[in-house]
């Protein structure tokens, strides 16, 4: 699947920009890891694009993205793209046993979290460390429905330190800050 096909069922099914540009910037950290351990990085970003398309129709546990993961097989999509897919959520019970399924699981609250640090802070993402999004993770108040186990888990699975798993998502989500405007 190219991008701007995922481009076409993300945007079809996705109206609200907030999530849309969620799915820009779980897309910029996976296309950036898929680099860094020189997988395919069209094919990461897909997956990173796509992980929560059906959200709004869909936003329960027990829909998202088992759901979402029907309409792709409607569509003809690959069988082993839409489980890397749903290897996001925890709950689908697809294990996290690729590089790319550990990715996506390890990126998706980060890069939550980080929007929601980089938008209380006067110069947005531009200027924002690791060391200010791991003091942030402490205020269980602060976005307070991100998981931060998950965010650690993540980090871990994927076999790389959290400061420099975080500090990582935030360049990548640099690199697209025109499409995220923080």
């Amino acid at each position: 699947m190219t991008r701007e096909e995922a481009l076409e069922i993300l945007h079809e099914h996705v109206e609200n920009d907030n999530l849309r540009k969620h799915a820009y910037a779980v897309e910029a950290a996976m296309r950036a890891y898929a680099r860094r351990f020189d997988e395919d990085e069209d094919y990461w970003g897909v997956v990173g694009l796509l992980h929560d398309f059906d959200w709004e129709i869909h936003p329960t546990m027990d829909e998202h993205p088992q759901q979402g993961a029907e309409i792709l097989r409607e569509r003809g999509v690959d069988e082993a793209l839409v489980e890397d897919i749903q290897a996001h959520a925890p709950h689908t019970g697809i294990p996290r046993d690729t590089a790319v399924r550990k990715a996506i699981f390890a990126v998706d609250e980060l890069t939550g979290f980080i929007v929601a640090c980089a938008l209380v802070r006067p110069n947005g993402i531009s200027d924002l460390k690791a060391k200010s999004v791991k003091k942030k993770m402490k205020d269980s108040s602060f976005a307070a429905a991100v998981d931060r186990d998950d965010i650690r888990t993540g980090a871990e699975e994927l076999g790389v330190d959290l400061t420099e798993h975080i500090d990582f998502v935030i360049d990548a989500m640099r690199e697209v800050n025109d499409e995220l405007g923080l």
